[in-house]
């Protein structure tokens, strides 16, 4: 019987620029393919420090098997580890669509003033996004756009803190620094609170509030959602991933 080609894991080259090297491991995340099959193969809590979710990247590696969203998220910052001028960060949309809500995640990346993204999903412009953004918010609205096509209304959008370049931590990810309820927004709004984030993340002077308590929320602007008790990450992180 013949057995199923492994992908091999990019390695990174000298000679490589950083978009290359970016559409290497989205490459790769593509020969690993969507997972379609309802099955979830590597369960990710989202609360684990970045070294166990590291750990599961690796697994990933050597098992070689189709992923959604939130793997993806983790296997690129594994992947794009080691590589400092490399900026990477959480980016999180709640959509609504013929009575349902969706959830999805990339993985936004920053780097030499330019943003961009890596991820998993069914459509293929959910996803990954080169390196030519030259404002978060341009990034924001290409999804957002990007959503339309599919009659999904984005609802919300979560943007993270930079993950640490250190795989060892025992820092777990910041998936929620700010919460934007963009349904409630106008453009513009949404564009100063996403580019006064942007500053302060570039400028390192965001601290991480998962250091105080895991749920808690940063409001920023009174056009934020009140606080509420939030779901088990696991169960809603990709579920109904329709994107």
């Amino acid at each position: 019987c013949v057995q199923p080609s492994v992908p091999p894991v990019p390695n990174y080259k000298l000679s490589m620029s950083i978009p290359e090297w970016l559409q290497a491991i989205q490459t790769y995340m593509k020969m690993l393919q969507y997972n379609h099959t309802g099955t979830q193969f590597f369960e990710i809590r989202k609360t684990r420090p970045l070294s166990g979710l590291m750990e599961t990247a690796k697994e990933m590696t050597r098992e070689s098997l189709p992923i959604k969203c939130l793997e993806a998220v983790i296997l690129g910052i594994y992947l794009t580890n080691g590589q400092p001028s490399v900026e990477r960060f959480p980016i999180s949309f709640k959509t609504h669509f013929s009575g349902n809500y969706f959830h999805h995640v990339v993985l936004g990346i920053y780097c030499n003033g330019r943003y961009g993204s890596l991820g998993m999903s069914r459509r293929s412009d959910l996803m990954d996004k080169p390196l030519t953004y030259r404002t978060l918010s341009d990034l924001i609205f290409e999804f957002e756009d990007s959503y339309k096509k599919y009659l999904h209304s984005v609802k919300k959008v979560k943007i993270g803190l930079y993950v640490p370049h250190e795989p060892h931590s025992f820092q777990p990810i910041e998936w929620k620094q700010l919460v934007l309820n963009v349904s409630k927004m106008m453009r513009t709004e949404v564009r100063k609170e996403l580019e006064k984030f942007a500053r302060d993340m570039r400028m390192k002077i965001l601290k991480p509030s998962s250091a105080h308590s895991l749920t808690k929320e940063r409001p920023r602007g009174k056009s934020l959602s009140p606080r509420r008790r939030q779901g088990s990450p696991q169960r809603r992180a990709c579920r109904r991933d329709k994107s």
